[in-house]
């Protein structure tokens, strides 16, 4: 499956440009802010500008379906500190144990669709 390059706005400061370069390379958003901001400072400002502001023109804006996919990948706070997040460590616990089974059933489905002979007739059809 080959991933699009969007804009995030949902989740950007400005135009969301450093967010879809994030979300397109699987990295934390604040790390490319951070090289761009770098970027910038060490001399390289009005190629940092006129490509921010190309991208920003030229990206189309994230679609909402693609939006919740990366969403929900970003909903969970694992990496907080309890106190920050207001939850004991058991209930953290608990989030994570839901969320773990969530995505267990959503891998057994894969499985099963990927064992079925629905999957097989659909890559003979993609063969032709």
């Amino acid at each position: 499956m080959s991933k699009t390059l969007y804009r995030d706005p949902v989740n950007g400061k400005l135009g969301g440009v450093c967010a879809g370069i994030a979300d397109y390379f699987g990295v934390e958003i604040w790390l490319v802010r951070i090289i761009t901001v770098s970027a910038f400072l060490i001399g390289l400002g009005f190629f940092v500008i006129v490509a921010y502001v190309a991208a920003t023109l030229i990206l189309e804006k994230m679609p909402p379906e693609e939006a919740k996919k990366t969403n929900h990948f970003r909903e969970h706070q694992v990496k907080q500190k309890p106190w920050q997040q207001g939850k004991s460590a058991s209930n953290l616990l608990a989030d994570v144990d839901q969320e773990m089974m969530q995505m267990e059933q959503e891998v057994a489905k894969m499985e099963a669709y990927v064992t079925s002979s629905e999957f097989d007739l659909n890559r003979q059809f993609k063969k032709l």
